[in-house]
């Protein structure tokens, strides 16, 4: 049986990111959610998810092992990270007065700011709501029209250093990295489970893809 494990250290959306794969999961594929490292490990995907402030998240993740764990299964096998989820796996956040993180993408997690604006128009912080995503040429966006738009609920924002990285960006006061990719890699600012229909392509397409 193939499995895709859905990382579980007490700061991820579980449910509905597990819900969704569970719908768009082929036959014969079961979604676990799961804190097991063997279980973890023996997985055929894994899925590291995050809501909340990056600081308890790192701190979470580096008493658990999760940091050490996620470095070693990305080598052998693909590994979608999701909102927190992608900003944990660049250099450091600005949240919460600096947060060193995994370190798998090169970049820093910055503040969108007080003072944003767009075309004259203030925009409220957190960015949270539909905003259009333009897409950079990867298997993850089959089927997927570019500048579909996604679900995005962040008051920080990820800035990769390697541009050949970015698969996605988003415009929102400034032009931030909605995709990331690098080998197994692929990780979104946005919530895939909460985008509709563009979103469960994305989920599906992970679950299908062979990097």
């Amino acid at each position: 049986m193939h499995t895709v494990a859905v990382i579980d250290y007490g700061m991820g959306n579980l449910h509905s990111a597990a819900k969704a794969l569970e719908h768009v999961a082929p036959d014969g594929m079961k979604v676990l959610v799961t804190s097991d490292a063997d279980v973890i490990r023996k997985a055929d995907r894994v899925v590291l998810p995050g809501v909340g402030a990056i600081r308890d998240c790192m701190a979470e993740i580096r008493r658990l092992g999760v940091d050490d764990l996620v470095r070693e299964v990305v080598k052998t096998k693909p590994l979608l990270g999701i909102c927190v989820g992608m900003q944990v796996l660049l250099d450091h956040s600005e949240e919460n007065g600096g947060v060193d993180c995994i370190g798998l993408l090169p970049g820093n997690v910055r503040y969108f700011g007080r003072e944003l604006y767009e075309n004259d128009q203030h925009l409220k912080v957190p960015h949270m709501g539909w905003s259009q995503v333009t897409q950079s040429d990867h298997p993850l966006w089959n089927g997927i029209k570019d500048e579909s738009r996604f679900y995005f609920v962040h008051s920080y924002y990820a800035q990769c250093e390697e541009r050949e990285l970015v698969a996605g960006t988003c415009q929102y006061g400034v032009q931030l990295d909605a995709a990331l990719t690098k080998d197994n890699l692929f990780a979104v600012q946005f919530h895939p489970e909460k985008s509709a229909k563009a979103g469960l392509q994305l989920l599906s397409n992970f679950l299908r893809w062979n990097p």
